[in-house]
């Protein structure tokens, strides 16, 4: 099993850009040093759920402060840039780390993103297959064309070419963010891992690793590719010595940022939203995921990859909105959550 924090840079109400930006670094750097196995970072645009525009650019940052630990995105939106372009940045990345970059990629959603950067909501509703596979071609072949709907340009070659580093691996790994079957379908005829959302419970993520499991042995992946996918599973930690002292911290401070960066969202075609209840959506995460003692924490985390095959956890421990208090909770789920987890 594998444990690394998920990395928003969430403003709180009455924090700065610049001070949400910090302790996300920060945690990261802290992360490390606790001894956690990787820093997963978001990537939001216009809004204060996430301060981080370039989720690629911060792992650049951490990768060059960090000598062991892994740096992914979680993730870089795919509708909203070349994936050619980001190819090559994984692939430079991958290189220089010696190996170190993961590279989580999803749809994002009908945000008023694609207006700005030009992509439309046909890049959201219908183009990320044909960017997925661009990509994943650029960071697996040494040469790359492409005629497809969106993007076209004769064969070139691929500088940096990730399979001449000396790794474990010929490239960056490549994990897709899966909210819906058509997305786990499309992760698992590729492959890919998954990164599965925060928002779910076990067993909603057992049912996802099923049928990414049966559609991966349909596409003929090998069995033990199929059976042994590193899948990730997002999820909320916060410790104390007693559970609601731990669901408190959450209560007090989470519905503020939730209201505050949800709610600034702003579809590109005027489209209704939703918003979850902020208050009755941090309850529900305390109740799915590692909020409590680090005992319980530890079972807790044993259980969820016991139920549905999960190795890897990215949990965002930034849920108090202190600093002070986020570097806390990662030191003691290095110390006292870490050494109980096989």
């Amino acid at each position: 099993m594998h444990v690394g924090s998920f990395v928003l840079a969430a403003q709180f109400p009455g924090q700065g850009q610049g001070e949400a930006l910090h302790r996300a670094v920060r945690s990261a750097e802290v992360a490390e040093e606790a001894g956690l196995d990787a820093v997963w970072l978001a990537e939001h645009h216009f809004v204060p759920y996430g301060t981080c525009p370039s989720a690629i650019t911060l792992a650049a940052l951490l990768l060059g402060r960090t000598r062991r630990i892994r740096v992914g995105t979680a993730v870089s939106v795919l509708p909203t840039v070349h994936p050619v372009a980001l190819g090559e940045q994984a692939a430079l990345l991958h290189m220089t780390s010696g190996g170190r970059f993961s590279l989580g990629v999803g749809r994002g959603g009908p945000w008023v993103d694609l207006e700005v950067f030009g992509s439309g909501l046909e890049a959201y509703e219908k183009g990320f297959p044909e960017s997925l596979d661009l990509l994943v071609r650029w960071l697996r072949e040494p040469s790359v064309g492409a005629a497809g709907e969106r993007f076209r340009f004769r064969e070139v070659p691929v500088v940096p070419r990730p399979s001449e580093a000396l790794t474990e691996v010929d490239g960056p790994e490549v994990v897709v963010a899966c909210t819906s079957p058509a997305s786990v379908r499309l992760a698992a005829e590729r492959g890919l891992p998954m990164l599965l959302g925060m928002h779910v419970g076990d067993e909603e993520k057992a049912e996802m690793v099923a049928l990414w499991r049966r559609r991966a042995r349909a596409a003929g992946h090998a069995p033990e590719k199929v059976l042994d996918a590193p899948h990730v599973s997002a999820g909320v930690c916060q410790l104390a010595d007693r559970r609601t002292d731990a669901v408190e911290a959450l209560v007090k401070a989470m519905p503020g940022w939730l209201r505050q960066g949800l709610g600034a969202h702003v579809t590109v075609d005027g489209r209704a939203r939703q918003m979850r209840d902020p208050v009755a959506y941090t309850e529900l995460l305390c109740g799915l995921h590692p909020v409590g003692t680090p005992r319980l924490a530890a079972d807790r985390l044993a259980a969820t990859s016991e139920r549905t095959g999960v190795s890897r956890f990215a949990l965002l421990v930034e849920g108090s909105g202190d600093l002070a208090a986020t570097e806390e909770n990662v030191r003691r789920l290095g110390a006292e959550v870490l050494p109980h987890l096989t």
